[in-house]
């Protein structure tokens, strides 16, 4: 990775660099600017995988074991963009976008399902041709990784940052009610005019709102409004009880190790369904991130990141 010697040089001096008695706020600012001229300079490829006639966007950054990232519901390559270049620091990282998600447009009658995008997870890798890799994911994406490691043995290391799961009945009847025909005709009236409230939306998923990064709400909301991806929520929703009821049922195949984490205030899948997860599971146990919500890797990416690279380098 080439950084700016200038730059590196006004970052240290603003930062850990300089005294002290110079302040906190000072300090702090050279931090935050070190880190976005690691991400400016990083080099990030844009790759795209043929499967089946449709095309999967993935970013790839960094050298190393190969790690994958896989996003929550209406996320995509962007979710990780705070977490990409400290992991590449030591990992080849793989950041896809789901088919339906982010820049993986698809035609709406595709199933975009959990069960089904992990099957797609798993061409890819043997497209890549890896023989292991560890997998980070958030959410709905920890319920897509859960399906793979129980397909193939190739997960080395699931990390799975609240993952949807069977013992979290939050939102369930949400979820009920916009995959019957109803809901699903109501989500599709309301998207075009949703985007004044994507702002109360993102708020909720974050333990203290003030810490969301600048940028975040146009990137989500970006992601939410390209064309047809209405209908490939939609296919998510519909299939999405059945889904989960399925997880139950493979949770015991899973035998690569699970690491849980969790922000403290999240309101988006139950905390305490982390306990029923460690039960279940084969290998599992929980960090928690104290103070975060449902996104804890971008409210508190540093200390995310840090809790992934010791739990894959124990993995190793």
């Amino acid at each position: 990775m080439y950084i700016n010697a200038k730059l590196l040089l006004i970052a240290g001096w603003l930062g850990d660099i300089i005294p002290l008695n110079f302040g906190k706020e000072r300090k702090q600012l050279g931090k935050e600017l070190l880190k976005t001229i690691y991400i400016l300079q990083m080099e990030v490829h844009q790759h795209w995988a043929e499967q089946g006639g449709q095309k999967l966007h993935y970013q790839q950054a960094g050298s190393g074991s190969p790690v994958i990232l896989v996003h929550g519901l209406l996320g995509g390559s962007f979710c990780w963009r705070l977490n990409v270049p400290v992991l590449a620091e030591r990992h080849s990282v793989f950041a896809v976008e789901l088919p339906g998600f982010g820049l993986s447009d698809t035609p709406r009658e595709t199933d975009c399902g959990m069960q089904a995008q992990s099957l797609r997870l798993l061409r890819l890798i043997e497209q890549l041709q890896f023989e292991s890799v560890d997998v980070v994911a958030s959410s709905w994406g920890g319920a897509v990784a859960l399906f793979l490691a129980a397909r193939s043995s190739k997960v080395r290391s699931l990390v799975l940052a609240a993952p949807v799961n069977p013992w979290s009945d939050l939102g369930s009847e949400r979820v009920r009610f916009l995959s019957s025909r109803l809901g699903g005709w109501l989500l599709r009236m309301a998207i075009p005019l949703s985007p004044p409230f994507h702002r109360i939306a993102l708020r909720r998923l974050y333990g203290d709102p003030d810490r969301i990064p600048e940028g975040t709400l146009e990137g989500y909301s970006s992601m939410l409004m390209r064309r047809g991806r209405v209908h490939n929520v939609l296919n998510v929703l519909r299939s999405w009880e059945s889904d989960v009821r399925a997880l139950r049922g493979i949770m015991a195949q899973v035998q690569a190790p699970v690491l849980l984490i969790w922000g403290t205030k999240d309101g988006a899948v139950d905390l305490r369904s982390a306990g029923a997860l460690e039960r279940t599971l084969p290998r599992c146990e929980t960090a928690l991130l104290p103070g975060a919500g449902h996104l804890s890797f971008e409210e508190n990416p540093e200390g995310f990141d840090r809790l992934v690279l010791d739990f894959l380098a124990r993995s190793a």
